[in-house]
């Protein structure tokens, strides 16, 4: 039973916080089954990788120290953020390398490795809340550790691995080869010095005391990961707006149609009124054509022809979207 609770309160809240991810990137939704793999992945792959290297490093120093607290503190401090960040950020690196047409902007590197942090965190909490939970206090250590990790510590792992995440968009939306090279280095090694510096914080505290200061530092970073979010939908709104409007002039789409097009909320209330006439699929699917068509423009002129994004890519999209927008609603 106690297995069981920790597993539903571990992985709900991690699934009810992926959605609210998902539904963030407002303009440009990536693939479901996608999203489904790399949460996957977080939590077997990543996770179950993390505990077999901590444990065995952990176990290496303590044969070498007969310290505990020596263990711990290089196990926490140094291996576990190298380890973690490395394979949860391999998940990330594979949707990069695999599938790079879906890996389009800063917000879709973090969106990527915000899931794949949620799939590892709610593996990572279901042990927690067992072990260190309900076998040392019983239930109310099982529901301690549950609001410690799972309510206020709930974006930790999402904030360190963002910035593999953007490292990553870095490189795919730069011509400079060093760049292109160094952004997902850098961002990888933000990630483990983010995780680390919280590691080795929670370490040295003690107390509600302690315990609050290490949330204040990690929330600070939460808001700053907030910040680079807002920014990143104004820039990537700011992308459709400029790459569409020769597409009013061609005729491909109308005025209200590339007004609704930049704006979250119209595309909402387009899709919700299409229920009524039978338009929500064609609505749906004209939206997120016109959307492709934006990001393969600015891409093409960011970074050049690739497999990615090249002129015929965005024929093909003007093509479809134009045989689709007289079925679409404004």
């Amino acid at each position: 039973m106690p297995v069981l609770a920790a597993f539903l309160l571990a992985f709900i809240p991690a699934l009810l916080y992926a959605a609210w991810l998902y539904w963030l990137d407002h303009y440009e939704k990536e693939p479901k089954l996608l999203l489904g793999g790399v949460f996957v992945w977080g939590a077997l792959v990543a996770a179950g990788g993390a505990w077999l290297v901590n444990t065995l490093f952990g176990i290496s120093v303590y044969l070498v120290t007969s310290s505990e607290i020596a263990a711990d503190m290089f196990t926490g401090s140094i291996v576990a953020p190298l380890s973690e960040e490395t394979l949860k950020g391999l998940a990330v690196l594979l949707v990069f390398l695999v599938f790079r047409k879906e890996f389009d902007s800063v917000l879709d590197g973090i969106v990527y490795a915000g899931i794949v942090a949620l799939g590892f965190a709610a593996t990572e909490n279901v042990l927690y809340m067992y072990e260190r939970g309900f076998l040392e206090d019983g239930w109310e250590g099982l529901w301690f550790v549950f609001g410690l990790r799972v309510i206020l510590g709930a974006w930790n792992h999402p904030l360190y691995t963002a910035f593999t995440g953007i490292g990553l968009a870095v490189a795919r939306l730069n011509r400079n080869t060093l760049v292109r090279l160094g952004a997902p280095v850098l961002g990888w090694f933000m990630a483990v010095c983010v995780h680390s510096l919280h590691n080795t914080l929670a370490s040295f505290v003690s107390g509600l005391g302690g315990l609050a200061a290490v949330f204040l530092v990690d929330w600070v970073g939460w808001l700053f990961m907030g910040l680079i979010i807002f920014i990143s939908l104004r820039r990537e709104r700011a992308w459709i707006q400029i790459q569409l409007k020769d597409e009013v002039e061609s005729g491909v789409l109308s005025v209200a149609q590339y007004q609704t097009a930049t704006s979250a909320g119209r595309r909402a209330l387009a899709q919700l009124s299409a229920l009524t006439d039978g338009r929500f699929g064609n609505t749906r699917r004209f939206y997120r054509l016109i959307t492709d068509l934006a990001y393969t423009k600015h891409q093409l002129a960011q970074v050049g022809e690739s497999a990615a994004n090249s002129p015929q890519m965005v024929a093909d999209l003007r093509q479809k979207a134009a045989a689709l927008a007289a079925r679409a609603a404004a």
